[in-house]
């Protein structure tokens, strides 16, 4: 498809968040226009998402039949609706991602393709405001019978996040006035009324989608209706239908929970509907336990990418401290939810360590989820895959990175997400600025100009006269950081907010240092799948071992040093330019299957020494059965950026070392 600029449109930006004037904030995102990433990490990602991606998704959603079930549900076709019951759900995150790709970038071809679908849902919608072409076409008409696996409510709240992401992002309401007939809709039918519903969505977004509607409107009713949906969490409605109240965060009332729990997805997105209501209605009580839980979730739930979900079954939040390694799950979807979670909970508080959790999370557990081309997507994002992995199911990393789902709902999720990021850099105050995350962008009052995150060094300029409150993020990582202003400088302590306030002349110039230096790091005593290695960062990056880079052994048998210098080497001819690390390690110089793989820890040791550290001197010296160990020998070991890993295929990974 032939992209084609706009002449007539400028581009512009918005934000998929904008609490009313009346909230209750600490923080408030930059206003429209205020905020854009020029070039750079993101402004690559941002381009080849748009230029690509984004068009591709319209493909792709025409051959999985998304649009054939709206145009069955709309009378211009004949036929039976195809595909998961929320297939309407992927066409509403793709029309948001055009929408904020429109503002990004203004063209003609997507701005058509818009108005394409716009009318195609419009023309599927029921006269009572009801849409979800799935329920209309399958099941004759029938609503709401099964909610807790129907996803009728979920599909409205991505129709409304993607009304609105329209109507700010392009000046465009025909989706927006469809969304708001489906509100409408929603607000006769469910609460606690003496004519209405007392039941709710089985997966949360709903939530979300109410609030930003009343945010986009003013009508108080959509408020109000994603309050009761909250706080109807937790008293029994789904488990009396006949579902398991800890797999849809129901078992709790949401005020009174502790942790997040079950699907994981669905508990983020409930969690940060929660957050939303409680921001526009000072709901102190219902905060407070979203913080409560969120950090809960960081200690006990969460790998060390931030990737969040550790069981394929149900897709769901394990127990405390169970976070497998080859195993775990940590969908896509969750890692953007946690995103959206996060970044609320920043504007309510202003607490840095919630800026530090939405760069964890973007470059290590969202980042991961896409190609560098931008256009192969993983379900599943694991810490490890083994040699000889093969695929068993279409969610499958072994498949390596695919162009859709049979379940599609990562790759619109990611799209809108790339195309929105501008609005998650920073943050506004009655005279202050707060800059959160680093990339080269115009920020208003501010631009930046950085090779984050591989460089560690910020240049944050001015951009025009007079008093401004310039606040800084200092990230929890950076042991020293040095801020250079005006010939002195200052060294404030991680896991802060940096704020310079003075009179400024446009051309100040305000330099960060951050210390990217490589760290190992040890999981949690009771993270089992982590004992006895160590996994190794560098800045905001997980680094990660993976088998192209390595010369004569396999990442399956690698063992590392605990103290040996890590050294680094840029590399602009690999995976889009990366930072390498290089590990000092142990390795066999091959492995033999055993008739047994278990051994004996009193076991006598093989050749070279005893069994807890020796070196092979030859090749002659590695044993593999007996009873013993194989013999060691010295490799270096090449990690890289773990969101960069299976760009060169499906091969053995591992984010968790093996201590030699």
């Amino acid at each position: 498809m032939t992209t084609t600029l706009a002449t007539d449109s400028r581009a512009h930006t918005a934000t998929p968040v904008l609490p009313t004037a009346e909230a209750h904030l600490t923080l408030r995102p930059l206003p429209a226009d205020a905020a854009r990433i020029t070039g750079g990490f993101w402004h690559l990602r941002q381009e080849r998402n748009g230029r690509d991606a984004v068009r591709d998704g319209y493909r792709q959603l025409e051959a999985a039949g998304n649009f054939r079930n709206l145009r069955i549900a709309a009378g211009t076709e004949q036929g039976e609706a195809v595909g998961p019951i929320f297939m309407d759900s992927d066409v509403y995150k793709w029309l948001e991602a055009v929408a904020w790709e429109l503002g990004r970038e203004p063209a003609d071809d997507l701005r058509e393709l818009q108005r394409e679908v716009t009318a195609l849902v419009a023309a599927a919608q029921a006269d009572d405001g009801y849409v979800d072409s799935v329920q209309q076409v399958r099941f004759d008409g029938a609503r709401y019978t099964d909610l807790k696996w129907s996803h009728e409510m979920y599909c409205a709240g991505h129709l409304m996040q993607a009304a609105v992401a329209q109507s700010r992002a392009t000046g465009d309401t025909a989706l927006l006035d469809v969304a708001i007939r489906n509100a409408d809709h929603l607000v006769r039918t469910f609460g606690d009324g003496a004519d209405q519903v007392r039941d709710v969505d089985g997966h949360p977004v709903v939530e979300m989608g109410l609030v930003e509607l009343y945010r986009e409107t003013g009508t108080r009713a959509y408020l109000d209706l994603a309050h009761w949906f909250v706080d109807a969490r937790g008293h029994g409605i789904i488990e009396r239908a006949g579902g398991e109240p800890t797999y849809f965060s129901d078992r709790v009332p949401s005020r009174q929970a502790t942790t997040v729990e079950g699907h994981a997805v669905r508990a983020v997105y409930l969690a940060a509907g929660a957050v939303d209501v409680a921001i526009e209605t000072g709901d102190a009580e219902l905060l407070a336990a979203s913080e409560r839980q969120f950090a809960d979730m960081m200690a006990t739930k969460a790998f060390i990418t931030g990737g969040l979900g550790a069981r394929w079954d149900f897709e769901a939040f394990g127990d405390p401290y169970e976070l497998p390694t080859d195993r775990g799950y940590a969908e896509t979807c969750a890692a953007i939810g946690g995103v959206q979670w996060a970044w609320r909970l920043l504007l309510a508080t202003g607490r840095p360590e919630y800026a530090d959790a939405v760069e964890r999370l973007l470059y290590n557990a969202f980042l991961p989820g896409v190609s560098l081309a931008g256009t192969e997507y993983f379900y599943v994002n694991p810490l490890q895959h083994r040699d000889h992995a093969h695929a068993d199911e279409n969610r499958s990393p072994a498949h390596g990175r695919r162009g859709w789902f049979d379940c599609a709902c990562c790759p619109p999720n990611i799209m809108r997400t790339f195309a929105s990021l501008d609005g998650y850099l920073a943050t506004a105050t009655d005279g202050g600025l707060q800059v959160h995350q680093y990339a080269t962008a115009d920020l208003g009052a501010v631009s930046v100009e950085t090779g984050y995150p591989h460089d560690g060094t910020v240049r944050v300029t001015v951009t025009q006269d007079g008093p401004l409150a310039l606040g800084l993020r200092v990230p929890a990582w950076s042991d020293t950081t040095t801020v250079t202003f005006d010939g002195s400088e200052q060294h404030p302590e991680p896991g802060t907010v940096h704020t310079i306030e003075r009179d400024w002349h446009a051309g100040d110039t305000v330099e960060l240092v951050f210390d990217t230096t490589p760290h190992r790091f040890v999981a949690d005593a009771r993270i089992d799948a982590a004992r006895g290695q160590v996994a190794i960062e560098r800045g905001p990056l997980v680094y990660a071992v993976e088998q192209p880079d390595q010369d004569g052994f396999t990442v399956d048998d690698l063992t590392i040093d605990a103290e040996a210098p890590i050294t680094e080497e840029q590399r602009d001819d690999l995976l889009d330019g990366v930072v390498t690390l290089r590990v000092p390690a142990h390795a066999p110089a091959g492995h033999e299957q055993a008739s047994w793989p278990y051994r004996r820890l009193d076991a006598a040791p093989g050749p070279g020494g005893s069994a807890a550290a020796r070196t092979a001197t030859s090749a002659d010296d590695v044993t593999g059965g007996g009873g013993a160990e194989p013999a060691l020998r010295p490799v270096t070991a090449v990690a890289i950026p773990y969101y960069a890993w299976a760009n060169r295929g499906a091969v053995p990974m591992r984010v968790w070392l093996p201590l030699a």
